[in-house]
C-alpha cells in the first residue's frame, strides 16, 4: 500500500501537489471525522495494536485509582460510615435469604405430592390414565392427515411390541437422567450403572423450622443384590450470615460442610474398593512374593463418603477440590435435577442449558483459536511438542 502511494505521489505534477495541499487545508470537520474513523478501523484490524490495547485495558481493570488515599481525613471518616452501613445491608441480606429458605420449605411441601406421583409412575406403582398421558408436541400442529395416520400406525405397532415385552413403569429413569447430564455422567463408572438401575427416587428435604439451615438429598433404592440400604442420604450444612472478619464477601448462603451415610454392601459387591496385586522382591534373599492390597476405586457412590472437614477448617488442596465439586453437584441436584427430572430424562432441559452457554462457548472457541494462532506465530513454537 505504501509503495503504491509513493508511486502515485511521484507521478503528480507540482501544480497538482499544490492543489492537494489547498484542498487539505479546506477540509471540513466531517472529512476529518471520516479520516479518524478510517484510521481507527485500520488500527483495530492490526493484531499487534489490539494486543497492546488489551494489555493496557487489562492493567486498568480492578486497579485502585488512588483517589481514596488522597482524600482528607474527614472525608475518609465519612467513607467508613458508608462501609458500616454496607455491613448492616449484608446482615439484612442474610435475613432475606433465611426467609427465602423458609419459602423453599413451604413450597417444597406443595411440590412433594407431584413428585411422589412422578415416583409412583416411574416405579410402576401407579399407571397414569389416558387423559394424564395426553401431550401435544409443538410439531404436531403442522402434521398432515397422512402423517398423522402413519404416526397412529406406528404407535399401535409400538403398543403391541410393548404388550409383548410388558415393561413396568419407566425403566432406568434416574440412570438416564444421570447419563444425560455432564456434571453427573462424569462421576459414573461402568460398574455404577447396574446399581443405579435400582434407583427409584431422589427427594430434597429441608431442615425443620428453628434448626440451622441445611438440606438433605435422599436417594431411594429398590431391594437389590449390591447393598441392603433402601435409603442413602447426603446432608449439606449451610450458613447465611456475614463473616465477621470479612463481611463484604457475603453473597448469599454458603455450604459449610456435608455428611454422607454408611453403605451396607453385600459381601463382594463393594464397588468403591478394588483389590490389586503387587509383586515384592526380598532385598537379601532375592525371593519374590505377591501381595494383595485393597485400595479406593472410582465410583459415583463415593459421593456418600465426602472428606471430613476439621473444626479448624483447614484442608489440603485435593480435599478442597473434592468438596468444591461435591457442593456444586449437591446444589445442582437440588436446584435442577429433582424439580425438572423428566426434562433431563428427555433431554429438553439439556438443550435449554446448552442455549444458555452457546454464546460463551463461541467466545471461548474464538479465544482458543487466537491462542493457537499465537503459538504458531511464535518462532519457538514446535507443533510436535
Amino acid at each position: 500500500m505504501a509503495d503504491m502511494d509513493n508511486k502515485d505521489q511521484a507521478e503528480l505534477d507540482p501544480a497538482d501537489l499544490e492543489d492537494v495541499e489547498d484542498v487539505e487545508e479546506e477540509e471540513t470537520g466531517e472529512d476529518v471525522n471520516s479520516k479518524a474513523r478510517q484510521l481507527t478501523v485500520q488500527m483495530m484490524q492490526n493484531p499487534q495494536i489490539l494486543a497492546a490495547l488489551q494489555e493496557r485495558l487489562d492493567g486498568l481493570v480492578g486497579s485502585p485509582s488512588g483517589y481514596m488515599e488522597s482524600l482528607p481525613k474527614v472525608v475518609k471518616r465519612r467513607v467508613n460510615a458508608l462501609k458500616n452501613l454496607q455491613v448492616k445491608c449484608a446482615h439484612i441480606e442474610a435475613k432475606f435469604y433465611e426467609e427465602v429458605h423458609e419459602l423453599e420449605r413451604k413450597y417444597a411441601a406443595l411440590y412433594q405430592p407431584l413428585f411422589d406421583k412422578r415416583s409412583d409412575i416411574v416405579k410402576a406403582a401407579y399407571e397414569p390414565t389416558e387423559e394424564e398421558c395426553e401431550w401435544k408436541a409443538d410439531d404436531e400442529e403442522e402434521l398432515t392427515e397422512e402423517m398423522k395416520e402413519k404416526a397412529k400406525m406406528e404407535e399401535e405397532k409400538e403398543k403391541k411390541d410393548e404388550e409383548k415385552e410388558d415393561p413396568k413403569g419407566i425403566p432406568e429413569f434416574w440412570l438416564t437422567v444421570f447419563k444425560n447430564v455432564d456434571l453427573l455422567s462424569d462421576m459414573l463408572q461402568e460398574h455404577d450403572e447396574p446399581i443405579l438401575k435400582h434407583l427409584q427416587d431422589i427427594k430434597v428435604k429441608f431442615s425443620d423450622p428453628g434448626q440451622p439451615m441445611s438440606f438433605s438429598l435422599e436417594f431411594y433404592f429398590e431391594p437389590n443384590e449390591f447393598f441392603t440400604n433402601t435409603l442413602l442420604t447426603k446432608t449439606y450444612k449451610m450458613r447465611s450470615e456475614p463473616d465477621e472478619n470479612d463481611p463484604f464477601s457475603f453473597d448469599g448462603p454458603e455450604i459449610m460442610g456435608c455428611t454422607g451415610c454408611p453403605i451396607d454392601w453385600t459381601k463382594g459387591k463393594n464397588i468403591t474398593l478394588k483389590t490389586i496385586k503387587k509383586k515384592q522382591k526380598h532385598k537379601g534373599r532375592g525371593t519374590v512374593r505377591t501381595v494383595t492390597k485393597t485400595v479406593p476405586n472410582d465410583s459415583f457412590f463415593n459421593f456418600f463418603t465426602p472428606p471430613d472437614v476439621p473444626e479448624s477448617g483447614d484442608l489440603d488442596e485435593d480435599s478442597e477440590a473434592v468438596l468444591a465439586a461435591d457442593f456444586e453437584i449437591g446444589h445442582f441436584i437440588r436446584e435442577r435435577i429433582v424439580p425438572r427430572a423428566v426434562l433431563y430424562f428427555t433431554g429438553e432441559a439439556i438443550e435449554d442449558d446448552d442455549d444458555d452457554y452457546d454464546e460463551e462457548g463461541e467466545e471461548a472457541d474464538d479465544e482458543e483459536g487466537e491462542e493457537e494462532g499465537e503459538e504458531e506465530n511464535d518462532p519457538d513454537y514446535d507443533p510436535k511438542v
